[in-house]
């Protein structure tokens, strides 16, 4: 499958796309330090920058999957919530583009204030928005720890798919297998960056988690990782930059990326689905 990202950041999708053997087409990023990152393991890939300054109408039609982790700071309970009075609300840019490429499928993401921010608008809008151009949109919540990392990071994730995709409609599949990831919890090793970090045998595992739920160990876990990037399934390699202006940089960087583990059972679940249909 043919992958583009975009608010990409140091790559969380697009490393999540890689370990599925999908193609990085494009990404887009306005940060300089994670433009370094982005180019230095997807040269091949061409970098937009400025997402409202970019045209994507060159790929329309031959991308199957857009990602992306639209600016999550308006509606972040650490933030001060301005939510669409923040210029940093840039959901329209990204169904602007979704709109020039009308990709098969789009995978979103943002923190989970955006459900109950102004009574849930914005929550609403992303899938009204994507609804009105031809999809069937399916959001759920997946928490980093479902992956083994030692943090909840709930997040909330937005799966599309085209209802003009030769008449497949349904992504009711693709709810049923990512429920069942978040509840039962299919569990990798984020320490081990580039191994295969799907788990075929995960009930064991999901037994495992649902009791420690049953027994609240979970109730006092940090939001974020508490430790270092490589809780979040990143590489240990942005922890140890010494030069203090790209230190600061990849702690932002690490502060700000998915969890590149929860991105690819959502990607297994995808590419299975198109398998069977």
């Amino acid at each position: 499958m043919r992958h583009g990202s975009l608010f990409s950041g140091i790559g969380g999708f697009d490393l999540a796309a890689q370990w599925m053997g999908w193609e990085n087409v494009f990404h887009c990023e306005w940060n300089p330090f994670g433009q370094k990152v982005l180019h230095y393991y997807w040269p091949n890939a061409e970098q937009f920058t400025d997402i409202t300054k970019s045209d994507f109408k060159k790929y329309h039609g031959t991308i199957d999957i857009i990602s992306g982790g639209f600016p999550c700071q308006p509606y972040s309970m650490a933030g001060k919530r301005l939510g669409k009075e923040d210029d940093r609300h840039l959901w329209p840019e990204m169904l602007r583009v979704i709109r020039e490429v009308q990709p098969t499928w789009v995978v979103g993401e943002n923190v989970f204030g955006l459900v109950n921010w102004s009574g849930g608008l914005v929550f609403h809008e992303v899938q009204a928005d994507l609804e009105a151009e031809g999809y069937e949109v399916q959001p759920y919540v997946l928490p980093a720890c479902a992956v083994n990392a030692p943090h909840r990071r709930d997040r909330i994730w937005f799966v599309a798919h085209s209802n003009n995709n030769d008449g497949r409609n349904n992504i009711r599949t693709i709810h049923r297998q990512s429920t069942r990831f978040s509840e039962e919890g299919s569990f990798t090793n984020t320490k081990s960056i580039g191994q295969e970090y799907a788990l075929e045998n995960g009930e064991l595992e999901g037994r495992r988690l649902r009791q420690s739920y049953k027994r609240n160990l979970w109730d006092s876990f940090p939001s974020v990782s508490p430790i270092c990037i490589g809780d979040d399934g990143l590489s240990n390699r942005l922890d140890s930059i010494t030069f203090p202006k790209w230190r600061a940089e990849s702690i932002k960087a690490g502060g700000n990326a998915i969890v590149p583990q929860v991105a690819y059972q959502i990607f297994k679940s995808i590419q299975d689905y198109e398998r069977l249909h």
